[in-house]
């Protein structure tokens, strides 16, 4: 049951006229009562929920630096497990998408759940700039204006300002990792359609940046993703430039066969991502990667939920193998908790175009990491649900979301995508990078085929 409810005016369209940031009073409450990205710093009433204290901040034991990651939690155990037989008892704290799945595969699929633990955390001047951005951020027809270098809306008044601090959530500055993704078919085989390298950088998070040097560009998030195989897909490319104002994305491709660099049309929405070999959609990456205007949000209400967390443990496996079942993540590798989420609810806007009609998404109040999704076809049917394990990155630090994927509840085939298992290097922590790294022109030098 939502344990907190938001006046109508809150679920206005995201797309009106520049709506004025919270008052200095307001924003006083992110160094008193909220945490400083907004969340509620006081555990819940059975304690089961913990108050959060800061965060995990310290070394893991089994951490090496630019390489494999520990498990901090490495020897706790389930306090529960949900399963297909009593899901129904646990309900109010499940998703829609994660009740289908114990539905739809009773024999393999379920929920442990471990001890909550609050690990968000972030160095001190991204919590400063979160903090100005509270009195100084606003959305203008769906356009960001006015922040840098932190949550935008820590104290959010619509659904739109909700999922658009995901887009922005910190997750770092620079970093690299390496992985494979899957094809699951429905039949239950599972089929490597990518294998590579990608390096990310957020020009949003350059500690000596401001808002108006950032306003210059407004690239928030660069990308470059280059494939190692499987070998029918070795040497493709792909580079990303992602901006607050998402009708200005770019991204090209690199074609092996041509041996040419092309410009996307259209790197939005529910057009096929080429990193998942078409399997999700852009706007399906990490949960959520789209643009606002397509739908009209509305933030919902504060509940508390079952939702992957602090998942170290996903990475501790030196194989594929070992964390891939037939439709779905092996559960003996995955990590539940329960915490305080933000739900917000996003419908088609009226005279726009997109497979889904209505989604819902649950977003973590202390990292704004959105973690579970679920998508509704033209026929009403729940058609996909999304997901995203997160993990601690202590020397960030932070918690960050490492792989994703998707399941098509009406066909049965599934998507899972950045599985660092048989790498070496499990989100490496890089120094800042030059732009040029990130152009169609670097791309095309660096082609092998």
């Amino acid at each position: 049951m939502l344990i907190s409810m938001l006046t109508a005016a809150a679920a206005v369209s995201g797309m009106v006229p520049a709506v004025a940031a919270v008052s200095a009073d307001e924003a006083a409450k992110l160094k008193s009562e909220l945490t400083p990205f907004g969340g509620q710093k006081a555990g819940n009433a059975d304690g089961s929920i913990p108050a959060w204290t800061g965060g995990h901040t310290q070394p893991i034991p089994g951490d090496k630096p630019g390489g494999r990651r520990g498990d901090p939690f490495k020897d706790e155990k389930p306090v529960l497990s949900i399963n297909a037989k009593n899901a129904e008892q646990y309900a109010a704290r499940l998703s829609d998408g994660t009740r289908a799945m114990l539905k739809k595969y009773p024999d393999s699929f379920r929920v442990d759940v471990y001890p909550s633990h609050r690990t968000a955390a972030a160095p001190q001047w991204v919590y400063d700039n979160t903090f100005k951005n509270a009195t100084r951020a606003r959305l203008n027809n769906d356009v960001i204006e006015g922040a840098y270098g932190g949550i935008p809306f820590p104290i959010p008044k619509s659904g739109a300002e909700a999922i658009s601090n995901h887009s922005l959530r910190w997750r770092g500055t620079t970093w690299q990792w390496q992985a494979t993704q899957y094809q699951l078919t429905a039949d239950g085989k599972a089929v490597l359609t990518t294998e590579g390298q990608a390096d990310q950088q957020m020009p949003y998070y350059f500690e000596d940046g401001s808002p108006e040097q950032f306003a210059k560009k407004n690239e928030f998030w660069l990308i470059r993703l280059i494939n190692t195989g499987p070998p029918i897909r070795a040497g493709e490319a792909i580079v990303g430039r992602n901006q607050v104002d998402g009708s200005k994305d770019q991204a090209w491709v690199y074609l092996t066969g041509q041996r040419r660099v092309r410009k996307l049309p259209n790197p939005c929405c529910d057009t096929p991502a080429p990193a998942t070999a078409g399997v999700m959609s852009f706007d399906e990456l990490e949960t959520w990667a789209g643009r606002i205007d397509r739908f009209d949000w509305s933030l919902v209400g504060k509940q508390e939920m079952y939702i992957p967390y602090n998942g170290n443990k996903l990475l501790q496996p030196k194989t594929d193998a070992e964390v891939l079942g037939a439709h779905h993540l092996n559960p003996d590798h995955v990590r539940w908790e329960l915490h305080r989420v933000w739900v917000i609810e996003a419908k088609l806007r009226q005279g726009q175009r997109h497979q889904a009609v209505r989604s819902r998404y649950y977003c973590d109040e202390d990292t704004w990491n959105c973690v579970l999704g679920d998508r509704w076809d033209a026929n009403g049917q729940l058609w996909r649900t999304l997901w995203s394990q997160t993990f601690v990155a202590p020397d960030l630090p932070g918690t960050v979301i490492g792989a994703m994927g998707v399941n098509d509840l009406l066909t049965g085939q599934a998507y899972v995508a950045n599985l660092y298992n048989s790498k070496s290097v499990q989100y490496a922590i890089k120094p800042r990078m030059p732009d040029t790294v990130f152009t169609p022109d670097a791309m095309a030098g660096e082609g092998i085929r």
